[in-house]
């Protein structure tokens, strides 16, 4: 297998608020958009995030009614303290302050307006192989 790209798809009950959110706060783009779908990309994020509305038919029915619940979509970052004070400076509501983990992880959580929670993480040593 050849893997050439990845994405996360969540679904939500608000694609456009999800959208926004992504595009004002974490600086994704908008790459194709339909009646309850959105995909949003970064150059540097490695992923697309795709949107779907709860209840869209694309997904198996088994699937349809379900929300992005338990997932944490994690972006690692550079200079995590200045991305914190920003987002604060923006509005955005810290899920979850920042921290330091026993293993080297710096973080800290934001969640959008559909609750899909978004970690933003910064190494303080070099990641666990």
């Amino acid at each position: 297998m050849q893997i050439t790209g990845s994405a996360v798809s969540l679904t939500v009950d608000d694609v456009a608020a999800s959208s926004a959110f992504f595009i004002k706060h974490l600086g994704f783009r908008e790459a194709m958009a339909a009646d309850g779908f959105a995909s949003l990309q970064r150059e540097d994020a490695g992923m697309h995030v795709v949107l779907l509305r709860r209840g869209i038919e694309v997904l198996p029915p088994e699937l349809r009614e379900q929300r992005a619940a338990g997932v944490i979509v994690a972006f690692v970052v550079k200079d995590l303290e200045g991305e914190e004070r920003r987002l604060r400076a923006e509005g955005v509501p810290i899920t979850l302050p920042l921290r330091e983990e026993p293993w080297g992880e710096r973080l800290f959580m934001i969640t959008d307006p559909n609750g899909v929670v978004i970690e933003l993480v910064e190494w303080a040593a070099a990641p666990p192989a």
